[in-house]
């Protein structure tokens, strides 16, 4: 959703607040252009959620009041976004692959969480999942991870994937 908001220039608005609430000295012309630009906002968010969540932000009369109830409902407060990167970085820690499993199928498992926990704000680098990877691949392995460490190549979790 934020791309479409960065597409039309509109990501501010939801960020930050329509300017007219901000500067009542600004111009009229350029007030009536924010406030357009916010309706335009808050139209994309109307439309883009489900029939059973639109009671919710019905009322919000900004792009950034609906956004933020939103987020407040489906990302949570600081607490229980804490709460959640912890469960995720518990998560990540204690992953390994199982005897079993396709390579594919585990790297799935592994951008599932690190996507869950960089959508929650986690700083997640492709060296610190690479590292993880290629310390919980199971023993038939070591021999790759092995080749992979000693050669020095820099893998990026975006090529693994």
């Amino acid at each position: 959703m934020k791309t479409l908001f960065k597409s039309q220039d509109l990501l501010h608005l939801i960020e930050f607040g329509s300017v007219d609430l901000i500067d009542p000295g600004q111009e009229e012309e350029e007030r009536l252009w924010e406030t357009k630009k916010d309706s335009k906002a808050l139209f994309y968010i109307q439309r883009s959620v489900h029939e059973s969540i639109f009671p919710r932000i019905v009322t919000a009369s900004t792009s950034k009041e609906a956004w933020d109830t939103l987020k407040k409902e489906f990302q949570g407060t600081s607490k229980v976004i804490t709460v959640k990167l912890q469960t995720l970085r518990r998560d990540i820690e204690t992953l390994s692959m199982k005897n079993n499993e396709l390579v594919q199928k585990y790297l799935s498992r592994v951008a599932e969480i690190v996507s869950q926990m960089r959508s929650y704000g986690e700083d997640v680098t492709d060296q610190l999942v690479v590292a993880k990877v290629l310390r919980s691949l199971s023993l038939k392995f070591d021999h790759v991870v092995a080749a992979i460490e000693e050669s020095k190549i820099y893998l990026s979790f975006r090529l693994m994937n």
